[in-house]
């Protein structure tokens, strides 16, 4: 099967599974803002398939009125990654 001690080492690192150093500050942050972001951004998409459209006559005409959810930017981003690191750094009672 092995010819070489060093082949069998080699397959059995293939099934030892790797450690991974904790990750630093800048990378927490990083992945919480990301996210965030994505949280967001999933929240504005879920309500621009919920928009309201309506069509009413008014007289001879029709109008038609589209009520879109506001788009996120970065303050929105900003705010639910501060909610979401909040919550990581929140001490046990």
């Amino acid at each position: 099967m092995f010819k070489t001690p060093q082949e069998f080492a080699d397959a059995a690192k293939a099934l030892i599974p790797s450690v991974n150093v904790n990750k630093n500050g800048y990378e927490i942050r990083t992945q919480v803002l990301e996210m965030a972001k994505d949280h967001v951004w999933l929240d504005y998409h879920s309500q621009y398939g919920a928009a309201q459209f309506a069509m009413e006559k008014q007289g001879d005409e029709i109008v038609t009125s589209v009520t879109l959810p506001e788009i996120p930017g970065t303050e929105h981003v900003l705010e639910a990654a501060e909610k979401f690191y909040d919550f990581v750094n929140q001490t046990k009672k």
